[in-house]
């Protein structure tokens, strides 16, 4: 069997049937392996940072399911590690939409460009995009992968995407440690206006990784990156 390449080499995870992934919809939901950020309380660590300790999964087992189960799913929910850093990203989505399924995207944000060029090409109906919390925050919340700077630069490209399509993006948080209701409010300030934010729990990792470590196998789920 000829060895994956581009986007499906990064396919590192498939669940079959979500209830929780996308509100409100029944949904599979696909991993994407790499990220471009190093989160400290990151639960998908290998999958973001060591995808080649999981097996791939096959393109083609991907495809018949999505044929034989497209009429018993609410949608397709593309997540990571993070989609929109993954080179092919759109191709990925593009074989999705064959099946005539809404696809979910989770983000980080970080990746603004691409986000667009997908909405432009139809080729995902909704974005949930993670706010970490505020942008003075971001280095100390991604591992020093975003700058403040960076981190508001990206955002405020995504939250006029919003206002340009608001049906297509929702904002979360989640309530790791360190965040302060302050922070939270913070946070919550920036979103344009008729959005709220979503706050998840922080269930910790089963263990933290040290400084300069390779992630280990305690991965559930990856998120996705969109493409070129």
């Amino acid at each position: 069997m000829d060895k994956p390449t581009g986007v499906w080499n990064c396919v590192r995870g498939f669940e079959h049937f979500s209830l929780c992934d996308w509100p409100g919809r029944t949904s599979c939901v696909i991993f994407l392996g790499g990220c471009n950020l190093r989160c400290p309380t990151c639960h998908n660590f290998e999958l973001a940072w060591d995808m080649q300790k999981l097996p791939v999964i096959p393109e083609n087992d991907l495809k018949a399911y999505l044929r034989d189960r497209s009429k018993w799913l609410d949608g397709v929910t593309v997540t990571g590690g993070e989609a929109t850093n993954v080179p092919g990203l759109g191709e990925l989505l593009f074989e999705i939409k064959k099946y005539n399924l809404p696809v979910k995207v989770d983000s980080n944000g970080m990746r603004p460009k691409v986000v667009r060029d997908i909405l432009d090409y139809r080729l995902a109906d909704v974005f949930a995009v993670d706010v970490k919390g505020p942008y003075s925050k971001y280095p100390e919340l991604t591992g020093d992968a975003v700058s403040a700077i960076a981190a508001k630069a990206n955002l405020e490209q995504i939250f006029e995407l919003a206002r340009q399509f608001p049906a297509s993006f929702y904002f979360r948080l989640t309530k790791v440690p360190g965040l302060t209701a302050e922070d939270i409010a913070e946070a919550r300030s920036y979103l344009p206006e008729g959005f709220e934010l979503k706050l998840q729990e922080f269930v910790p990792p089963r263990r933290r990784e040290p400084e300069h470590a390779q992630p280990d196998h305690e991965t559930r789920r990856a998120v996705g990156d969109v493409v070129n």
